[in-house]
């Protein structure tokens, strides 16, 4: 069998992280405004194109999604975009669930998971498209005027949900924080957007520790993604405070949509 030349194979070893350096920090910038995390695109796009196994782009995911928002939510915060009081008790529901989903996803075979969240993802896009939510005062920042959060326990238990899927997947809990946030619980979008790239970042931290215990993350995925998405992330937290809520509620379905696309067609072995 013939080798790969010396310096052929150092260019190979190189070019895939510059490679995931280059597609994380975009990921960074759209997952800020879109409030859904990182990995909810980073999984199903590096396992696609990316010669890493599966198991090391749901670690890396996880903990690239956390680390996005750990460096956004400074700024979120600042801002009056993200409220912590309300986090708080979500992410508690959320961090716990997100746990178990961690470890039960190791037992279950990939392809029913992936289909499973596909659905689950396209159909949250479909409803934001379809239904209108609480963008708040027209002319008035979102962020400033007095809004009241409602439905707290049906908010719970979704985000009990949301964590138990991204645990699983490895993809986060940013893929359907907004609209529970939104449609559920009746926060104005800008402000849904922020509080869901905080909350992502406390419920993350406990499915990232399962996948780190089973020795799936490789410095070589996980260190170029993580520089990447933090730089991104900072550039994308200080274009949701001057985007409008209509724009940013585009971003949130094209976002969505492409992720669950990808994982259903996944899923069900149209693309490998």
């Amino acid at each position: 069998m013939p080798t790969m030349p010396f310096a052929e194979a150092a260019a190979a070893w190189w070019v895939w992280p510059l490679a995931l350096f280059c597609l994380t920090f975009f990921l960074g910038i759209v997952a800020v405004i879109a409030g859904v995390g990182g990995g909810v695109l980073f999984v199903p796009i590096v396992a696609s194109f990316f010669p890493f196994h599966l198991d090391y782009v749901r670690g890396a995911g996880l903990v690239l999604a956390l680390t996005g928002t750990l460096a956004a939510s400074p700024a979120l915060l600042r801002s009056g975009l993200a409220n912590l009081r309300l986090v708080l008790p979500l992410a508690l529901v959320g961090s716990v669930c997100s746990l178990a989903g961690a470890v039960i996803g190791f037992a279950l075979p990939v392809a029913v998971v992936q289909t499973a969240l596909g659905v689950i993802i396209v159909a949250v896009a479909v409803l934001i498209t379809l239904a209108r939510g609480a963008d708040g005062i027209a002319g008035v920042d979102p962020a400033r005027f007095d809004w009241r959060s409602r439905r707290g326990v049906l908010g719970i238990a979704s985000f009990g949900g949301i964590g138990f899927v991204g645990g699983l997947f490895g993809l986060g809990a940013g893929w359907a924080n907004v609209p529970a946030l939104n449609l559920l619980m009746g926060l104005p979008l800008k402000v849904a957007v922020g509080t869901s790239g905080l909350a992502i970042s406390l419920i993350n931290s406990s499915a990232a520790w399962v996948y780190i215990g089973r020795g799936a993350l490789l410095p070589a995925v996980a260190m170029p993604s993580i520089l990447g998405v933090m730089l991104g992330s900072r550039i994308g937290a200080r274009l949701l405070h001057s985007m409008s809520s209509e724009a940013v509620r585009r971003i949130v379905i094209a976002v969505l949509a492409l992720a669950g696309a990808r994982a259903l067609l996944r899923g069900v072995g149209i693309w490998p």
